[in-house]
C-alpha cells in the first residue's frame, strides 16, 4: 500500500485517532508484530537462523499472507462492481501495461527485471509504513509542521536505516527477490544516516512520552506503528543476518495490516454488500479468495520458473522461449498492487472512504 496518504486540508478523519477501532488497531499493528517477534524467538530457540528457512514459514508467511494481501487489492478493486465501474480504465489498463512492460525488460534482462521489481517493492513497503502514520496524523487532526516533521522523520527513518545498513553491508545472508537484487553502497552511507536515525526515533520517543505526561492519548496507534517498524525493521535487517528472520519480520508486520485495511473497507463499502451478512462468513469469503488466488499464483510460478516445492505444487515443466513472458505474466499482480495502492488509499480520488472509516465499527465487523 505505496500511499494511504490524508490531506492536511481535511485532518478531522473520523471522531477517533483509531483508524479501525482500539481493538482492531492493536491487534492489526501490535499483533502483527507480536507474532513475528513471537517467531524470531522460536525461531533462535530453534536454531534456525544459520540454516534454511522452514518450509512452513514460506506457506504461513509468504503464501497466506505476503502474496495474498497482494490479491487483497483485486478483492478490493475487481470483486467489488461499484469500484471497478467508477475507474474502469485506470483498473483494466494497469495490469496490461504491467505485463507488457514486465516482458519488456524481463526479454532482455532477468536480473534487470528483478533488481526494478525489488526497489518499486522497496518503495511500496516504506510507503505504507508512512501511510499508517498519514492517517492516524489525520484522525487525531494533526496539522502542525513541527510534529509532521518528527513523525515523518521516525517513520521514514525507522525503514530507510535499516535498507541503507542492508546495501551497504552486502552481500548478507538473505535477499528481497533474488541473490543480487541491490545494489552496494559505500559504508559512508550508513555512517551518516545512523545518526539521523538515532536523533529522529530519539525526538519521536521524547514527544511521545511528553503526551502521555500530558494525558493525551489519541495517538496510541501511531505509536504502536512507529514503534513495531522501529523494532521488526532493525531486529529483521540489521541486527540479524539471517533469512529466517527477514522473513517473519517483514511479511506478517507488512502484510496482515493491509488484509485487514482491505477486509474492512470491502465489508463496509457500498460496493460490498454482497458479501455475507454474518462477519465470520465474510472473513472467510475473503480469506479463502485471496488464499485460493495467492496458491494459483504460486502454483505457475513453481511449476514454470522455479521447480522448488514439488511437495507442494507438484512436477514443473520447462518454460523455454517463453520464460519472460511468464515471469512478467506471474509478476503482474504484484506491479498492479504497487501501482493501484497510490490511488486507491487516497481520499482525494474516493469519496466514499472517508465515510467508510467514521462508521461505528459495530456495524460491520
Amino acid at each position: 500500500m505505496s500511499s494511504i496518504t490524508a490531506e492536511p486540508s481535511n485532518p478531522t478523519f473520523g471522531q477517533s485517532a483509531w483508524l479501525f477501532s482500539p481493538t482492531v488497531d492493536l491487534w492489526t499493528f501490535g499483533g502483527s508484530a507480536l507474532l513475528s517477534l513471537i517467531l524470531l524467538l522460536i525461531g533462535w530457540q530453534a536454531g534456525w537462523f544459520n540454516q534454511t528457512t522452514p518450509e512452513w514459514t514460506w506457506v504461513t508467511g509468504v503464501l497466506l499472507v505476503d502474496v495474498a494481501h497482494v490479491y487483497a487489492t483485486g478483492f478490493r478493486v475487481y470483486f467489488l462492481p461499484g469500484e471497478l465501474a467508477r475507474r474502469p480504465w485506470l483498473y483494466g489498463l494497469t495490469p496490461v501495461l504491467a505485463c507488457l512492460v514486465g516482458w519488456a525488460v524481463a526479454s532482455e534482462s532477468e536480473p534487470v527485471f528483478w533488481r526494478v521489481l525489488a526497489y518499486l517493492a522497496v518503495f511500496h513497503f516504506v510507503r505504507q509504513q508512512a501511510g499508517w502514520v498519514a492517517w492516524y496524523r489525520a484522525r487525531g487532526g494533526a496539522r502542525d509542521w513541527a510534529s509532521a516533521v518528527v513523525d515523518y522523520s521516525a517513520i521514514y527513518l525507522a525503514t530507510i536505516y535499516p535498507l541503507i545498513y542492508w546495501h551497504t553491508h552486502l552481500p548478507r545472508d538473505f535477499w528481497w527477490f533474488l541473490s543480487g537484487d541491490f545494489v552496494t553502497l559505500p559504508v559512508l552511507v550508513e555512517e551518516i544516516t545512523w545518526p539521523l536515525y538515532v536523533a529522529a526515533l530519539t525526538a519521536y520517543v521524547a514527544r511521545a512520552t511528553w503526551r502521555y505526561v500530558s494525558r493525551d492519548a489519541r495517538w496510541i496507534g501511531q505509536d504502536v506503528v512507529v514503534a513495531t517498524t522501529a523494532v521488526c525493521w532493525y531486529a529483521g535487517i540489521v541486527a540479524l543476518n539471517s533469512d529466517y528472520a527477514f522473513t517473519v519480520t517483514n511479511v506478517f508486520l507488512h502484510g496482515i495490516p493491509y488484509l485487514v485495511l482491505t477486509y474492512w473497507y470491502a465489508r463496509r463499502s457500498s460496493s460490498g454488500g454482497w458479501m455475507p451478512a454474518r462477519p465470520w462468513q465474510a472473513i472467510l469469503l475473503f480469506l479463502a479468495t485471496v488464499w485460493l488466488l495467492a496458491y494459483a499464483e504460486e502454483l505457475l510460478w513453481d511449476r514454470a520458473i522455479w521447480q522448488e516445492r514439488d511437495w507442494l505444487m507438484g512436477t514443473g515443466f520447462e518454460a523455454g522461449a517463453a520464460r519472460s513472458f511468464f515471469i512478467a505474466l506471474l509478476a503482474t499482480p504484484q506491479i498492479t498492487h504497487y501501482v493501484l495502492d497510490g490511488f486507491l488509499w487516497r481520499r482525494s480520488g474516493n469519496p466514499e472512504l472517508a465515510e467508510v472509516f467514521r462508521q461505528p465499527a459495530a456495524t460491520s465487523a
